[in-house]
């Protein structure tokens, strides 16, 4: 799959595609409904899949720390919309500039001229432009001028719901994995580099593969059994996602402990299913207790993939 970093970055070589654009943040099961649409749209029309993205995405700049919790970061991202099929991925940067862009400019001068555009599936509440002056019905009207259809995907339904971000959200803020899950069509993951940390796990006798959440919002907190890739090996492990209050932490984390595993893996990429909540994070009065706690979390998790 190829990427494309900016609008600037749109050679002539890229004109004629079939196209969907959205912010596709967890890539659940109503977007691949839409990336179905536009996967049958290039194989018709002979013409490459393009899937048009955002980061930020328009939330997170605009609202900052008040946006909602952000799914999936833009490599894992990549990673889902590259196994659906999508040929090519253009990765808009989403500022002042851009967002103050007159919807119908960007028809015009982005989607006709640069891309050439000849499909376009879109969702149904997809807004863009200027003040979101852009809509489905003004897409419509200028693919028709065009020769550019434009094709609404109808809300996909899970189990009488609508299969949203803001559910899976909901799930798993509620620490509903399984339904947060079954909505994704794939496990909720959180994937990075490990980094160093406070060194406390390995003093408490609990070694710790941290790794940066780098987003302004979780959408998770607390212990979770865990699988774990690592390079081509699955491990088995306890998580914590949170500030580590206990030691007065204020930057949210996650905290790996991967069972019957000693090896120093600082620096390595990670990628960490949760698979089910044991607890949520809370505070101790002192390390003691943590530990204790610590051990109770490692023997649930123990159990819990001897019966799962």
């Amino acid at each position: 799959m190829q990427l494309i970093r900016g609008i600037h970055n749109i050679r002539p070589n890229h004109y004629g595609c079939v196209l969907t654009i959205g912010n596709f943040d967890g890539v659940h099961l109503g977007h691949v409904e839409v990336i179905k649409g536009l996967l049958n749209d290039a194989a018709h029309l002979g013409l490459p899949s393009t899937v048009m993205l955002f980061e930020p995405q328009p939330q997170e700049f605009f609202a900052k720390d008040k946006a909602p919790a952000r799914l999936t970061r833009l490599r894992d991202k990549l990673r889902l919309l590259a196994r659906l099929g999508v040929d090519r991925v253009i990765c808009v940067s989403f500022n002042h500039r851009f967002a103050n862009i007159d919807a119908e400019h960007f028809i015009e001068e982005v989607l006709h001229q640069k891309l050439g555009v000849k499909a376009l599936t879109i969702g149904d509440d997809f807004r863009f432009g200027h003040n979101r002056r852009g809509d489905f019905d003004m897409l419509v009207q200028f693919g028709h001028k065009c020769g550019m259809s434009v094709k609404s995907t109808a809300s996909f339904r899970q189990l009488d719901l609508r299969v949203s971000s803001t559910l899976i959200r909901t799930a798993l803020c509620d620490g509903d994995i399984t339904t947060a899950n079954a909505m994704l069509g794939h496990a909720y993951a959180i994937s990075g580099r490990v980094i160093h940390g406070w060194k406390k796990g390995r003093e408490l006798g609990f070694r710790t593969a941290n790794v940066a959440l780098k987003r302004n919002v979780s959408p998770v907190q607390g212990v979770f059994a865990v699988q774990v890739y690592w390079q081509d090996r699955l491990l088995q492990g306890v998580a914590n996602v949170g500030t580590k209050p206990t030691l007065n932490g204020t930057q949210a984390l996650l905290e790996v402990h991967l069972l019957d595993f000693n090896e120093t893996i600082y620096g390595q990429f990670i990628h960490v299913e949760l698979l089910t909540k044991l607890r949520d994070e809370q505070k101790f009065a002192n390390l003691a207790q943590l530990v204790t706690q610590i051990e109770y979390d490692v023997t649930a998790a123990k159990r819990w993939f001897a019966v799962n």
